[in-house]
């Protein structure tokens, strides 16, 4: 079923992705799919200290690999 009232989300405008990281406290291997993508970094920030305090990560997906 198709909603004609929502726009098709472009990927582009998700410029942050926020990652759990439960790698880092010894809860997973395989690395971590990011969980959630954000156009602004604040509002990624501030998802990932609400749910995962000690552990998540925001990744800027704009940023050239180093």
């Amino acid at each position: 079923m198709t909603n004609n009232r929502l726009a098709s989300p472009d990927p582009t405008a998700f410029r942050y992705a926020v990652y759990a990281c439960s790698s880092k406290i010894d809860l997973s291997i395989p690395p971590d799919p990011a969980v959630a993508l954000f156009d602004r970094k604040g509002v990624a920030e501030s998802f990932g200290r609400l749910m995962w305090p000690g552990t998540f990560e925001v990744v800027d997906l704009m940023e050239p690999a180093r």
